[in-house]
């Protein structure tokens, strides 16, 4: 479980231990977490099954366009866009020499 929602994703990890889950704390937006938690996974499981990219954010609603900031519309783009890139990058960059896995990207708009 990679998630920058740390206590819940601890949590979670911690009620799926039999199945030997394990959390790490991951912000979508930064490439070096994106290839860090690949290659956790690679040196705890050896292998990389699935990427399921599912991190999202709304823009700003009940807001003008005229009133959003930049800053914000750029943070969506970062999670919504830019996190399902760099995390189907990551992810082929194991899966594709081992032949095998699933990258699953969700979104909504």
């Amino acid at each position: 479980i990679a998630d920058i929602q740390d206590d819940i994703s601890h949590a979670l990890s911690k009620d799926l231990e039999e199945t030997s889950a394990s959390f790490l704390h991951c912000n979508v937006t930064s490439e070096k977490d994106i290839k860090d938690a690949v290659d956790f996974a690679m040196s705890k499981y050896g292998k990389l099954d699935i990427m399921f990219n599912n991190a999202g954010i709304p823009g700003p609603y009940n807001q003008s366009i005229m009133d959003t900031k930049k800053a914000q519309f750029e943070e969506v783009i970062g999670v919504n866009l830019i996190g399902p890139f760099l995390g189907t990058k990551h992810a082929a960059r194991v899966m594709v020499p081992a032949q095998q896995g699933s990258i699953i990207t969700t979104a909504s708009v």
